[in-house]
């Protein structure tokens, strides 16, 4: 064999050995995009996953807030006190008590008077009175202005007298109404006012916890001939 078929055949493995080098050299850039392409994808779905936990989590949070929120809304609406009836009483031609009449309104949730307070106005000075629990009576025995004793009763302060109670619910250290009961709040009015006059515009507001709240609105007559006098309605 001469020399340059000896040449010829060296160039020839060379060649065959850098088709193979090259051929390996392209399947390992194959493995290596598969690879960072397989790493971009778990990211990806770490990434998503992460997101979709957030959005579910803040889903979770705006839905109990809005629970609440409406359960809130409609204790506010569907909640509260009315105002039946005012009554008075008359001394040295001034009314020196005055009784309201309240009951829960329909569907109402039950109403603490322990945490009822009522804000009053002769018109020239306003007041607001909380429950005396000292000041309480489960009856009225000894009728509207006979039972309690008003002079316990001072300027920021109400007594309260059950006239109905089904359940029992009302009691001096526990004072709470629920559907159908009816109860009068009893106020000084010479404490509070040194007596309401004849002629006199008196309003004001019982204001439970959370609800509607009861009104207060009435003009005294303009002569007291009757020692108990009805003011409202």
């Amino acid at each position: 064999m001469g020399y340059s078929e000896k040449l010829n055949q060296v160039v020839k493995k060379r060649g065959e050995k850098d088709t193979t080098l090259s051929t390996r050299i392209h399947h390992n850039k194959k493995a290596s995009i598969g690879i960072g392409s397989l790493i971009i994808f778990i990211a990806m779905i770490i990434v998503a996953g992460i997101a979709a936990s957030v959005i579910i989590q803040t889903m979770n949070t705006l839905q109990q807030q809005a629970m609440n929120t409406g359960k809130e809304t409609l204790r506010d609406i569907s909640g509260g006190v009315e105002v039946t009836h005012v009554s008075g009483y008359v001394s040295n031609s001034k009314i020196t008590q005055i009784a309201i009449f309240i009951t829960p309104i329909v569907a109402s949730e039950d109403i603490d008077l322990t945490y009822t307070y009522v804000s009053l106005s002769d018109s020239s000075k306003k007041v607001i009175l909380s429950y005396d629990n000292t000041c309480f009576s489960s009856s009225v025995n000894n009728g509207l202005f006979g039972t309690l004793n008003a002079s316990n009763l001072t300027a920021t302060e109400y007594g309260v007298m059950v006239i109905r109670d089904a359940d029992n619910s009302c009691t001096a250290s526990s004072p709470t109404i629920n559907e159908n009961d009816l109860v009068v709040l009893l106020v000084n009015t010479t404490q509070c006012f040194s007596g309401i006059n004849a002629r006199t515009q008196v309003f004001g507001t019982v204001n439970p916890e959370y609800g509607i709240t009861g009104v207060i609105s009435f003009t005294t007559p303009t002569a007291f001939v009757e020692t108990i006098v009805d003011l409202q309605p």
